[in-house]
């Protein structure tokens, strides 16, 4: 349907609109990679693992006490226990997160808002 909108409003707009159209199906297509992994990994810790259980979490940051702090700050009150570790420069920081958790769905959402409140941060 954009396609049809992109002609009909000439070749000029049909840059930004075909660019944006891209972009959209680039963003989509991330989604839809982000649903499958995150359904192929509640499968697999439902298939591994009693519920409640224990969750061992591993993220890289750049060395940055703010990032490392939103971190801590995400798994607060949880009896979390949170390790950190610098990179041999010290220019990166591992952040080992162990916690109980209640079911796949809690692991899962833990990920989504460490992603979604940490700039540049990396999952393992």
């Amino acid at each position: 349907m954009a396609t049809k909108i992109v002609i009909l409003i000439g070749i000029k707009k049909c840059k930004v609109k075909c660019i944006f159209a891209a972009e959209l199906r680039i963003i989509m297509s991330a989604d839809k990679k982000q649903k499958e992994f995150y359904d192929k990994l509640r499968s697999q810790l439902y298939e591994t693992s009693s519920w409640p259980s224990e969750y061992l979490y591993k993220f890289i940051v750049k060395t940055d006490v703010e990032k490392i702090g939103k971190i801590e700050s995400i798994f607060n009150n949880m009896g979390a226990v949170i390790k950190t570790n610098p990179s041999k420069n010290g220019n990166y920081t591992s952040v080992s997160v162990n916690v109980q958790l209640p079911t796949p769905e809690a692991v899962i959402e833990k990920y989504k808002e460490v992603a979604e409140k940490v700039e540049g941060v990396i999952t393992l």
